[in-house]
């Protein structure tokens, strides 16, 4: 609300209404403090009753992907996401469970209701919001999303570049490596046409993990791989001592992760976006972000289907 000046107000008037102030308050302070709203209480009490009920909540999630969700020396899930998940638990009060499921599986697994919500590096894109293939028809009944992070694709090449790689159209005539069915395939396929049109054909490989796309960089089975900007970054900076790998060029086409419900989980949602906010309020957020060095992805707010 704007400031607004004070009115002129007659001295005797001033004086009763700061008498009667001072009764209101010393007969409802207690009151009033007490009936001062906790935002983590709220919230939780806006957790749909099969979740509270069961004191769980279950996240289907690829834990194939450093370093947003990868396993830790003791074999359990870690990473960026993992951990925005267990502080999201926190303030909702239930456990979290992580079912590994490949990326591919995801959207059809939770829509089986294998799990709650899916949370793995998700990017919130149109085509996954409205259930659509490839070719733009409608297979499934797309899934909502909250969104909770800032990721743009960039393009990992050998240490020291050696093929000069330093944007998409350098990708003509190449070959390049992904992760299958993830934003890079996207924009891997809009890429094809354009190398094609300028006559210099773009090769593609789409592997099943993002692992293996790495591994034809550094073996120059491909001249470069896309990658979601979070990962190739931990990729150049720790693979081999950073000696391995390289970030070139800008990232392209940001869009947020987002945690996928069901269409028809509207209240669950709702909750998870109420408590993403809540997580970001806190200074939580921030830490998780800074101890996974990608603190350059925050978002401001939780936002519900906002990628593009």
């Amino acid at each position: 609300m704007p400031h607004l000046p004070h009115a002129r107000r007659p001295a005797v008037a001033g004086t009763v209404l700061a008498a009667v102030g001072a009764l209101l308050l010393t007969g409802c302070g207690s009151g009033q403090q007490a009936a001062a709203s906790d935002p983590v209480k709220d919230i939780r009490a806006k957790l749909p009753k099969a979740q509270r009920s069961a004191g769980v909540l279950r996240i289907g999630m690829d834990v194939n992907y450093t370093p947003v969700e990868f396993r830790g020396p003791d074999g359990k899930p870690t990473g960026l996401d993992p951990d925005l998940a267990a502080a999201l638990g926190r303030i909702l009060d239930v456990r979290v469970e992580f079912e590994d499921t490949p990326f591919a599986k995801l959207i059809p697994g939770l829509q089986g209701k294998q799990f709650d919500v899916a949370m793995s590096a998700l990017s919130d894109i149109r085509q996954r919001r409205e259930g659509l293939d490839e070719n733009g028809k409608q297979v499934n009944p797309g899934v909502d999303f909250v969104d909770y992070f800032i990721a743009g694709t960039s393009i990992v090449v050998p240490k020291g570049n050696p093929k000069g790689i330093h944007g998409l159209d350098d990708l003509c005539g190449r070959t390049v490596a992904f992760q299958q069915g993830t934003s890079q395939d996207d924009i891997a396929t809009r890429q094809t046409a354009v190398c094609a049109r300028a006559g210099r054909p773009l090769t593609v490989h789409r592997l099943d993990s993002d692992a293996k796309a790495l591994a034809e960089v550094a073996s120059g089975a491909a001249a470069a791989g896309l990658n979601d900007y979070p990962v190739a970054a931990y990729a150049a900076k720790t693979t081999d001592g950073g000696g391995r790998f390289e970030v070139t060029g800008a990232q392209s086409t940001s869009n947020p992760y987002g945690i996928a419900v069901r269409k028809e989980d509207t209240e669950l949602r709702d909750t998870l976006s109420k408590a993403v906010d809540q997580l970001i309020r806190s200074g939580e957020y921030d830490k998780i972000l800074g101890k996974w060095n990608v603190s350059a992805g925050a978002a401001q707010n939780a936002v519900v289907n906002g990628g593009i």
